[in-house]
């Protein structure tokens, strides 16, 4: 189970119980957005326990499963008797509804993506949740069950689709504070589920939305600062905006208490070990050390295809790194690092325990108690465009707080197939072209993630009248608010054909440029 910090139930607080949506954080990020802290909890999270951290109200997220499977996810049917707001979403109203009596059946018409949502307006009045919300309105489903009969349950319908009557229900007992909606309001494709959710807390919950990212460092360090006592941290540093951002609001708690690691794995983007030595020795004074393992690691990866493998190999690489780097580092009984709240999610390691493990990330739940850390985990429930906001509250320059991400692996996930010494320097070179363009054409900020990839192909061209036969780039760019959803980069097609130009010409042993046009999901942003 998510663990409240102590510190956060000072303030107004609306805890989340995952029951395994990809979007529960979303949900989070939401109520966060509003001005009110949120935080996600297990479902097995008791009534009694719910009550100490004195929320302003309850959400329960959506989830794979079906309330009628065995083994299904449930919770604690008192937390519905505390006389606290609960809003239910998808899963979470379907499972309220039946833990109540409520019929839930197999819905006769599945609804998956974007459907019209009809408000019910009896006598010119509708129902608080959607206030100043069109009669009409576009909502995100994605359900194959749906409730049947609402009458056992003491609920009543105020919103409908054409295939699903009960889109949106409230009680009407008065012991229960309840309010459910089929659909999703946490995604952008329900264009005023941000209005359903400031409806939801104001309305409803009569919250007074003081919470802001300064509270957040403020507390998290005072947190950090409780938990490490007069003992030392490790940051696992990677010159990326996650792990700076970690290394700052350390420094913030603990000072000179606290030692970055920088390893360089042979798989970094051109002059990354020069860039991270300057901005972190000169800019945040902090004790630095710099790891030179790139051998280690690409004797690992020699004959290594398969991207899961890889990220296996580094990952525990990674890990015995660094206990030979704490050997050297006296009283280190903490290993920070920069995970974000997508690397969870991706990996599986949500709260329900029921979220799919789409790709395997080497800083999240890798590390074994042999280590012999305490692991510290400070943005893990928080989304990249959350972390830069904190980054900018402590004082972290721009130029690290709107740097694109790297992924953990390096260029590792960035050449396709088996990793050699020419194939990484290609990948190098034509990054650093991609990267120069889209900073010359004002397109950096604009975009989310940049970057090259090189394909495990091979190509016919034409050079000098002469036939080649060379090795294929893949370009991605993409535009995003969360990373958990994205969207490709609509790049003005001749910064492209500079792009590519250059790359052809500049980058030996590459005949071909393409683009990558895909969203996120079906694909994910980076390619392995």
């Amino acid at each position: 189970m998510s663990q409240t910090p102590a510190s956060h139930i000072d303030h107004e607080v609306v805890p989340v119980l995952d029951f395994g949506s990809q979007t529960a954080q979303l949900i989070c990020r939401r109520v966060r957005d509003a001005g009110v802290f949120s935080v996600l909890v297990a479902p097995s999270i008791t009534a009694d326990e719910l009550k100490a951290m004195n929320p302003k109200g309850i959400i329960l997220s959506g989830g794979p499963s079906s309330v009628t499977d065995a083994g299904a996810p449930t919770m604690d049917p008192a937390i519905l008797e505390l006389g606290i707001p609960v809003l239910g979403i998808c899963y979470g109203m379907q499972l309220t509804c039946h833990l109540l009596g409520a019929s839930v059946t197999k819905a006769p018409h599945r609804e998956y993506g974007r459907a019209q949502l009809h408000i019910k307006n009896e006598g010119g009045k509708v129902d608080d949740l959607f206030d100043a919300v069109p009669l009409s309105t576009q909502v995100w489903m994605s359900h194959g069950d749906q409730i049947e009969d609402l009458r056992a349950a003491h609920m009543v319908p105020i919103a409908s689709t054409d295939t699903c009557p009960y889109a949106a229900v409230r009680s009407n007992d008065p012991k229960h504070k309840f309010v459910g909606v089929q659909f999703h309001p946490e995604v952008t494709h329900t264009p005023h589920g941000v209005d359903l959710f400031r409806n939801f807390l104001y309305e409803t919950c009569h919250c007074a939305g003081t919470w802001k990212m300064s509270a957040y460092a403020e507390e998290e360090a005072a947190r950090i600062k409780e938990l490490v006592g007069d003992r030392r941290v490790i940051c696992g540093l990677s010159g990326g905006v996650d792990s700076s951002v970690v290394a700052a609001l350390l420094h913030k708690a603990i000072g000179d208490q606290l030692t970055c690691v920088f390893v360089d794995n042979g798989l970094l983007r051109k002059k990354e070990r020069e860039l991270v030595e300057h901005t972190f020795k000169d800019h945040f004074q902090i004790d630095l050390r710099v790891v030179d393992a790139s051998k280690e690691f690409l004797g690992d990866l020699e004959g290594i295809d398969d991207p899961q493998v890889k990220r296996k190999r580094i990952g525990h690489r990674f890990i015995e790194v660094f206990k030979e780097a704490a050997e050297t580092i006296e009283g280190a009984d903490f290993l920070a690092q920069g995970t974000l709240y997508p690397d969870v999610i991706e990996s599986g390691h949500g709260h329900s325990g029921n979220s799919a493990n789409i790709k395997l990330h080497h800083n999240v739940g890798g590390l074994p108690e042999e280590l012999g850390f305490e692991l510290i985990e400070p943005l893990r429930e928080l989304f990249k465009d959350e972390v830069r906001r904190l980054g900018s509250v402590l004082g972290v320059p721009d130029s690290i707080v709107w740097r694109h991400p790297f992924p953990g692996p390096g260029l590792a996930v960035r050449v396709l197939g088996e990793i050699t010494e020419e194939k990484l320097d290609i990948v190098r070179e034509a990054d650093e072209i991609l990267l120069e363009e889209i900073v010359a054409a004002g397109l950096y900020r604009k975009t989310s993630q940049v970057f090259a990839v090189l394909l495990p192909v091979q190509s016919v061209g034409v050079m000098g009248d002469g036939r080649t036969y060379e090795r294929v780039v893949a370009l991605r760019a993409v535009e995003t608010q969360d990373f958990m959803t994205a969207d490709w980069a609509r790049i003005p097609f001749d910064v492209l054909a500079r792009i590519s130009t250059r790359i052809i010409n500049e980058v030996r042993g590459v005949n071909r440029v393409v683009y990558d046009i895909s969203s996120k999901p079906p694909a994910t942003i980076e390619w392995e």
